[in-house]
């Protein structure tokens, strides 16, 4: 028998039914994925402990019926096992799919009676009667012929054995999904039947028109093979509705655009059709138009084709990998690459409340302002008389047949293009200003970084795909961000954590060691290492505007200086200090001009320019004294007073014979070690003026460029104050170039960072790099910390690469884990660093992350969501002194 095709969508309810004994099941095990299945008897099992107990059925399909929701509200192909031969039990899972947006699809098994009868006898779990079978297909066979009725969009009838061994499940795409097509694109906003523009338009883009015999454009082609895509409402209201419906329907057939209907083209089909519709906003034009047309033969043509055009058309597109949907009056992110009634009425006619206007025209809810999804949505519908981003989304619809201009966007560009009308074509019925919203494109919303429903939610990276964000650390992370953190508008990235090297077996008495982490990285692919010096202080990242005056209105400092947390390092006063120092050395060291172009060059002069550096504040007792007084301080000074007169009473004792010399060598020794302990803090604590209002004392040792202002582009602002260029691609040695400018710029200001390089494969490499480290920290230095010197991209030819690892120093480590740290060595050699690294690829995913979203000129709650979680990944339960 030859083989049967049963084409199901990719995203689709997929419904088996059929009496027991049918061979639903393993029809299903041998067409779908285990977990694509959900099955009642599954379920009754996992309510009941018992597949057969019928007295769980109600239960068994509340859970069939939720689980089935979560899946398809997840976007994924779900398939329903049970007999489904009451038109009841498929009325509730056709209204499943509706209220998901998806296809419903029934695959039925009317297989003949006696084979039914005979698979349940062969069965010792099937002892029901075989009126049970009967009564099923009785019920089966009356449905039959209204399957299509009640809902189901497809309908596969297997009416055999041989039938059912011949099929074979074939997923298809939806029509909206183009997922594989990637451009690049031009999308054009409503033409409205203004040829001459549309043309004028084409021309600009770089199309070249085709014409017919009559000197008709009928087609256009791009000579670099790209492609228009038109958003609706091709038709009404202009001088030649038939002329763009010729050039655009011959450019979809040849290939060379693709188009979305509108709601214009929705009543014209309506109206061709001979049903009855109100004939008014424009649709009497294009009627009048079409009837123009002399020859009857070419008029009935005409119609049929234009019919068939318009109502072949798909709602909406998803192009691009995903990255951008399109559709005529937008969509919000649930509906994207869904099939339904509502979803079509949305893209059509866009989120309204049922109500009307004083001009009589629907009230639209601004479905742009809650958009929170990862897709650019590009639209028309409502003219608008400029060109706004709003959350990722773009109306191109500025009003051509109103006497406004015809818009396009050149994709992935991102570009915009634009030429004016004519002549004011059609007066608009609502003043066309008036159609301009009020929109806050950089409002943040706590659904942002929380879910709705109080769960967790994740962040899609470039790097580490999704990073999944529990909602007790949400909680926290929110606490700490709406009370402390710097004006949200200027917070962009927070730096990662970063996880320390393990020992090594030949330095028994190290807890950390340069030889691990150069393993751990030769292991993973990855040689060529620079070993940088781990500065002792606080990690700041810098944030300054080329004039004291840039950045506003969201900083009088021209920039800002904060911690990991987000919190600003200082008042006012010494910020502005320290931001009128790091500005005026990247002016002395030339990188103004070098990254962000001549001052002046825009007209700004130089105030959107603006630098963000990674680096560390020291001393560290500038920002931490509140910890060195009150911790540090403290336990040496308590030390240092207890323990020598503790020794003294222990040296009397043994003199009069006590046996107390076990006790009094411990207590010698901890002396020793609460001296080393005061004598490790101290070297990192220096006097400074901040107390005082100064910055006498304080440097910064940057390391790392992040981003610098690239030139402002009005058609990408989405609520930041420039757009960025990004520094990610460069190695290390570049990075600490710069940073090496900023010293010979203003030596008192900043400090080097040191450096030194290692091949990880040469042994001799190896041995120089640990000689380094331990000269470094000889000479009273935390440490250092090593990097891939190309940079991190999480994975290497052989693993996991982490973007760097701390080594630090034995007296060092006194300050983390104690004066008597090394008498407890063995046990701190278990320390589990799994956690800590785990969390330092997260995390720095999420930096890089957030700063190319701002890079991308992607809305600020997309740069926070990013943000933020690195914030909230900070309240896992990690040791602290990792």
């Amino acid at each position: 028998m030859s083989e049967t095709v049963l084409e199901v969508p990719d995203l689709s309810l997929v419904v088996l039914v059929g009496a027991s004994g049918s061979g639903k099941s393993t029809f299903a095990a041998q067409h779908f994925g285990p977990f694509e299945v959900v099955s009642s008897d599954h379920c009754r099992g996992l309510v009941a402990d018992d597949v057969n107990d019928q007295a769980a059925t109600s239960d068994a399909f509340d859970v069939l019926h939720h689980i089935a929701g979560v899946r398809l509200r997840r976007g994924n192909l779900t398939v329903v096992d049970a007999t489904n031969v009451q038109p009841d039990a498929r009325r509730q899972l056709v209204a499943l799919a509706r209220d998901h947006d998806v296809l419903p699809v029934a695959i039925v098994l009317d297989l003949p009676e006696r084979v039914c009868l005979d698979r349940n006898a062969a069965r010792a779990d099937r002892d029901f009667g075989g009126h049970v079978v009967t009564r099923q297909r009785d019920a089966l066979r009356r449905s039959l012929r209204s399957l299509r009725r009640e809902g189901f969009r497809t309908v596969h009838v297997l009416s055999s054995v041989e039938e059912v061994a011949a099929a074979r499940v074939v997923r298809t795409p939806l029509r909206s999904d183009r997922r594989n097509e990637h451009g690049p694109f031009d999308v054009i906003g409503d033409v409205h039947g203004c040829r001459s523009e549309l043309e004028t338009l084409l021309g600009t883009l770089g199309y070249e028109l085709v014409r017919d015999e009559l000197g008709r454009p009928v087609d256009a082609a791009h000579p670099q093979g790209r492609r228009a895509v038109f958003l609706g409402d091709l038709v009404d209201r202009g001088p030649d509705t038939p002329g763009v419906l010729r050039l655009v329907m011959g450019m979809v057939e040849a290939g060379h655009a693709l188009a979305v209907p509108g709601n214009h083209e929705a009543k014209l089909v309506r109206a061709l059709d001979g049903r009855d519709v109100t004939v008014s906003h424009g649709l009497e034009t294009t009627l009048a138009q079409i009837a123009a047309i002399e020859d009857d033969d070419e008029r009935r043509a005409f119609r049929e084709r234009v019919r068939g055009f318009a109502d072949g058309l798909v709602s909406h597109l998803v192009l691009d990998d995903g990255k951008l949907v399109v559709a005529h009056a937008g969509l919000k992110e649930s509906y994207h690459n869904r099939a339904s009634g509502r979803v079509r009425s949305f893209a059509l006619y866009g989120d309204t409340t049922g109500e009307s206007d004083e001009f009589g025209l629907p009230v639209r809810l601004d479905w742009a302002r809650d958009y929170r999804g990862r897709a650019t949505v590009l639209y028309g519908h409502v003219p608008t008389p400029e060109l706004e981003w709003v959350n990722g989304t773009l109306c191109l619809d500025t009003g051509v047949v109103f006497g406004g201009t015809l818009s396009a966007l050149r994709w992935p560009e991102r570009e915009t293009v634009q030429v004016p009308a004519e002549a004011v074509h059609y007066e608009p019925v609502r003043p066309l200003v008036a159609e301009v919203p009020v929109r806050d494109d950089d409002d943040l919303s706590l659904t942002d970084v929380v879910s709705a429903d109080g769960a967790g939610r994740g962040v899609e990276t470039r790097l580490a795909g999704r990073v999944a964000v529990a909602a007790e650390q949400a909680a926290g992370a929110l606490e700490v961000m709406s009370r402390f953190a710097v004006d949200p508008h200027l917070l962009w990235y927070l730096p990662a954590t970063m996880a320390p090297a393990g020992g090594w077996a030949e330095a028994p008495d190290l807890l950390e060691h340069p030889q691990a982490a150069f393993e751990a990285y030769r292991k993973a692919g990855v040689t060529d290492l620079l070993c940088e010096e781990k500065h002792m202080g606080s990690r700041a990242v810098v944030l300054v505007a080329r004039s004291r005056d840039g950045l506003a209105p969201w900083s009088q400092a021209g920039g800002v200086v904060h911690t990991r947390t987000g919190r600003s390092f200082f008042g006012e006063e010494l910020t502005v200090a320290l931001l009128d120092g790091v500005r005026a050395a990247a002016e002395r060291a030339g990188l103004w001009d070098e990254l962000c172009g001549p001052a002046g060059g825009d007209g700004s002069g130089g105030a959107d320019q603006w630098l963000l550096l990674d680096a560390e504040l020291l001393p560290w007792s500038a920002k931490a004294e509140e910890l060195l007084r009150t911790q540090y301080a403290a336990v040496g000074a308590a030390a240092r007073a207890a323990l020598p007169a503790a020794v003294v009473v222990l040296e009397q004792s043994a003199a009069r014979g006590l046996d107390v010399g076990a006790l009094l060598e411990r207590t010698r020794q901890r002396e020793v070690d609460a001296a080393a302990f005061t004598e490790a803090y101290r070297r990192y604590v220096w006097p400074t003026g901040v107390a005082e209002g100064r910055l006498d004392g304080v440097q910064l040792a940057p390391f790392q460029l992040l981003a610098a202002s690239s030139s402002p582009s009005p058609d990408r602002d989405h609520g930041l104050p420039a757009h960025a260029q990004t520094f990610g691609d460069r190695d290390h040695g570049w990075h600490l170039a710069v940073a090496d400018r900023l010293v010979e710029a203003d030596p008192e200001l900043f400090r080097t960072t040191r450096r030194h390089r290692v091949d990880a494969a040469d042994a001799a490499s190896c041995e120089a790099g640990t000689a380094w480290w331990t000269d470094l920290t000889g000479a009273g230095g935390e440490g250092m910390v090593v990097k891939p010197f190309a940079g991190a991209a999480l994975r290497g030819p052989k693993g996991v690469v982490q973007p760097g690892m701390k080594v630090r120093g034995a007296e060092y480590l006194r300050i983390i884990y104690g004066p008597g740290y090394l008498r407890d060595l063995e046990r701190l050699k278990q320390r589990q660093l799994g956690r800590k690294r785990s969390l330092a690829l997260r995390e720095h995913a999420l930096g890089v992350e957030s700063l190319a979203r701002l890079a991308d000129g992607e809305p600020l709650w997309r740069v926070h969501e990013a943000v933020f979680a690195v914030l909230a990944l900070e309240s896992e339960p990690v040791d602290p002194r990792l």
